[in-house]
C-alpha cells in the first residue's frame, strides 16, 4: 500500500496515540480525529459493547449532533440493520459489504438517523478481546465526497492490530487500577518483591498505572522532577523496557 507523505504522517501519528497511556476513551477520540483526515471522512463515532445490557455504551463522537446521538442511544441502536452484522466481522468492513447502499437508503435507520447528520457512506472496525467487542471505529462520509474504496478499507484495517492491542492493554490496566484502589493487587510490596524495585520505584510504578505525569509524581511524592526521571530510568532498566507503555505491559504480563 503506497501512502503519500501527509497520510503516512497521519498513520504514524495514529500509531503513536496507541502507544501512549491514555484511557480508552481518549485513545478512541484521538484516533478518530486523525482517521477523519487520513480517510477524507466527515463523521466519526465509537462505542464499546456492553453484553450485560445488550447495548453500545461509552460513546465518543465527532461532528455529529448530540440530540441525534441520544436518539441512537435510546432507540436507533435497537433498530439498526447494519451495525450488529458489521460487529460480527473481525476486520474493517465497508457498510455496503453487508447491505447495498440502495437498500440502506430505504431504511428508517438511514432516513431518520444517519441522514439527519449527513452520514451517507460508511465503514466500521471492531476490536475484540477473545469473543468480546471492546471498542469500535465508525467512519462516515457525506454524500458529496463519494464512497469509500477498497484502499480506504485496507488503510483502516491496517491499524486494527495496534488498536486492538492498545484497548486490550488498557482494559487490563483499568482492572489493575480498580484492584489498586480497593487495596488488592499492585501493592507496593508485590512490586518490590516481583521486580526487585525499591519502595520509591514501586510508588512511581503505581503512579504510572494511575496515569500520573512526571510532574504530578514529583508533586505527590515531594521529590524533584529530575529525581522522578532518574527513578523511571532505573525502573525501565530493571524491567527491560523503554517507555511507560512498555512498563505497563510488562507488569500486566505478570498479573
Amino acid at each position: 500500500m503506497y501512502l503519500e507523505g501527509r497520510k503516512l504522517d497521519l498513520l504514524f501519528r495514529i500509531t503513536e496515540h496507541l502507544t501512549h497511556a491514555y484511557d480508552a476513551a481518549e485513545v478512541r477520540r484521538r484516533v478518530g480525529e486523525d482517521l477523519l483526515e487520513l480517510l477524507d471522512a466527515d463523521y466519526f463515532a465509537s462505542f464499546v459493547w456492553d453484553p450485560k445490557t445488550g447495548s453500545f455504551v461509552d460513546r465518543i463522537a465527532l461532528n455529529m449532533d448530540e440530540a441525534n446521538l441520544r436518539t441512537y442511544d435510546e432507540y436507533y441502536q435497537f433498530h439498526d440493520p447494519i451495525t450488529h452484522r458489521l460487529q460480527q466481522r473481525r476486520r474493517a468492513t465497508h457498510v455496503n459489504e453487508i447491505m447495498p447502499q440502495a437498500n440502506l437508503e430505504r431504511t428508517e435507520f438511514f432516513n431518520d438517523f444517519l441522514k439527519r447528520d449527513g452520514l451517507h457512506w460508511g465503514m466500521n472496525l471492531y476490536a475484540y478481546d477473545g469473543d468480546r467487542n471492546i471498542g469500535d471505529l465508525r467512519i462516515w462520509r457525506a454524500e458529496r465526497r463519494g464512497n469509500f474504496g477498497r484502499a480506504d478499507v485496507e488503510l483502516l484495517d491496517a491499524i486494527r492490530p495496534a488498536f486492538t492491542n492498545a484497548l486490550k492493554t488498557l482494559r487490563r490496566m483499568e482492572r489493575l487500577q480498580r484492584r489498586t484502589r480497593s487495596g488488592d493487587r499492585l501493592e507496593r510490596a508485590w512490586l518490590v518483591e516481583r521486580f526487585a524495585l525499591t519502595p520509591r520505584e514501586a510508588e512511581i510504578t503505581r503512579g504510572v498505572f494511575e496515569g500520573k505525569s512526571d510532574a504530578r509524581l514529583a508533586s505527590d511524592l515531594d521529590i524533584a522532577y529530575s529525581t522522578v526521571r532518574t527513578h523511571l530510568k532505573r525502573i525501565y532498566a530493571k524491567l527491560s523496557v523503554s517507555s511507560r507503555t512498555e512498563l505497563i505491559r510488562r507488569v500486566l504480563a505478570d498479573d
